[in-house]
């Protein structure tokens, strides 16, 4: 809190730079609730916050201006991580001394000092086992807090201030802004906590793996001595991490070991059964319709965290049995005849396998087909040119895209979609190579066959891709 002024602590009008951001249009959610008043702007507005921010009154002002904040005149400036040192209103707000914190920090100040938060971190795996964890407590007829990086399908958003103690809030090690270069988790004043997985991602700030662990390490390290941790046994990564926690730590995992285990995981199209068995050697019985073995995991991590709380495990399982997902995650956005069209926020590559394995599990006899969009900043890199290649083995056809803003990624560490495709091809797969996602639909159009399953794999938008594919294929099968 070194930014806020003594006089500022209760600020009344609060201004938020990149507002249409997911996590950031969420807070101004949560602090419009709190009975703020709240505005921001962006250089753009797409869907669906735009739609968000709309429903919620909440004013937009489009580019950066300092006029904007002359304009509002606020009490606090929240800075979004997207936003530069060089943006001129990030820039008038420090040289007119006005008070200013980062989007975790206001998240840490504002909400999570009054709640018991649960903090669901990893590479992997945060934004379901999040939902999964809000319904396991809503099932338990708690109202507990919660900030989502999606929105879950039972809710038209992924926020809400809540009436219980309890705080639901996805962390990610990602950095705060750019005069807060250290990872968000770190502002969330962890009670409990799940890590599901630790391994090398966003290369475009951490330069190591043992970067990434050290600050995990320093999250594990905040949560108190009466929290717990819940620590995923099958990583190294975490295992290492979970030493340097001074609270118990609650394991689960597939491979041997104390703490949580799965026995009996069948799945099915559109659903699953396993059973959970607790150190204690207690058997529950789960029967969801989140289909595949990293849902499982996620919801064994769900009910592990639970247990160790205290939470009635009927409720648990009940919430557990009731959680429809999260948008985005095998999200199925349509359907032409029996063709699936299935959106998925997958890019890591270990999410992209995962995913395609799963969605093989549900429907082995179907050809699966991958859509794959490389755009975030770690993809764009070349880091993983080579794990993509085995990351596909599940799909039975591949269609890449061209990597969008290439110049993003530093020259002479860029990544190769044609590569991707020459590596894949030599692996026996069937792959091609594509400029835009209408290419990719017209392709799609005069090549699809009875039962396909087209599951499209970006963390952004692909260009209208979903809607396009299920027109093209109406169109085609007239």
């Amino acid at each position: 809190m070194e930014n806020l002024k003594k006089e500022s602590q209760n600020p009344k009008t609060v201004y938020l730079l990149g507002i249409c951001g997911t996590g950031m249009a969420a807070l101004a959610g949560l602090l419009k609730e709190k009975g703020y008043q709240v505005t921001g702007s962006d250089a753009g507005c797409y869907p669906p916050m735009d739609q968000v921010l709309s429903n919620l009154n909440i004013p937009v002002l489009k580019g950066y201006d300092p006029e904007n904040i002359k304009q509002v005149d606020p009490d606090l400036v929240i800075i979004g991580n997207v936003i530069r040192r060089d943006n001129p209103e990030a820039r008038f707000a420090m040289e007119k001394g006005i008070d200013y914190m980062s989007f975790p920090e206001a998240m840490g100040e504002f909400f999570l000092s009054e709640k018991r938060p649960l903090v669901v971190t990893g590479t992997h795996g945060k934004t379901t086992t999040s939902t999964m964890l809000l319904s396991a407590l809503e099932g338990c007829g708690e109202e507990p807090g919660f900030m989502i990086g999606g929105v879950p399908m039972a809710k038209n958003q992924g926020f809400g201030i809540g009436k219980s103690e309890w705080f639901v809030i996805e962390g990610d090690e990602y950095d705060s802004s750019f005069f807060q270069k250290v990872s968000k988790f770190l502002f969330y004043r962890p009670f409990g906590a799940i890590i599901t997985s630790i391994e090398f991602d966003h290369a475009d700030i951490f330069d190591s793996l043992e970067q990434i662990e050290e600050s995990f390490s320093k999250f594990a390290a905040l949560i108190p001595k009466d929290g717990v941790l819940v620590a995923c046994r099958d990583w190294d990564t975490v295992k290492r991490v979970s030493q340097r926690a001074k609270c118990p730590v609650v394991t689960y995992g597939t491979t041997p070991g104390e703490g949580w285990r799965l026995e009996g995981l069948n799945i099915l199209e559109d659903s699953m059964e396993f059973s959970a068995i607790s150190p204690q050697g207690q058997t529950y019985h789960v029967n969801m319709g989140l289909p595949g073995l990293h849902n499982a995991m996620n919801a064994l991590s769900v009910m592990a965290l639970c247990h160790h709380l205290g939470l009635d495990m009927e409720g648990v399982i009940k919430g557990l049995s009731s959680c429809k997902g999260v948008k985005r995650r095998q999200e199925v956005r349509g359907s032409v005849d029996d063709i699936l069209v299935i959106d998925d926020f997958a890019h890591h590559p270990r999410a992209v396998g995962e995913t395609l394995k799963a969605l093989k599990q549900r429907f082995p006899t179907r050809r699966l087909i991958a859509i794959f969009e490389p755009r975030t900043n770690t993809s764009r890199r070349s880091v993983f040119q080579k794990d993509y290649a085995a990351a596909f083995d599940s799909a039975d056809k591949i269609l890449v895209r061209q990597v969008p803003d290439p110049e993003k990624a530093p020259e002479g560490d860029r990544f190769s979609s044609e590569k991707l495709v020459e590596d894949l091809k030599a692996r026996g797969k069937d792959a091609h190579f594509f400029e835009n996602a209408d290419a990719i639909v017209r392709y799609v159009a005069k090549n699809h066959s009875n039962g396909d399953v087209y599951v499209v794999l970006s963390n952004g938008p692909f260009e209208g891709i979903h809607e396009k594919l299920l027109d093209a294929l109406r169109a085609a099968r007239k």
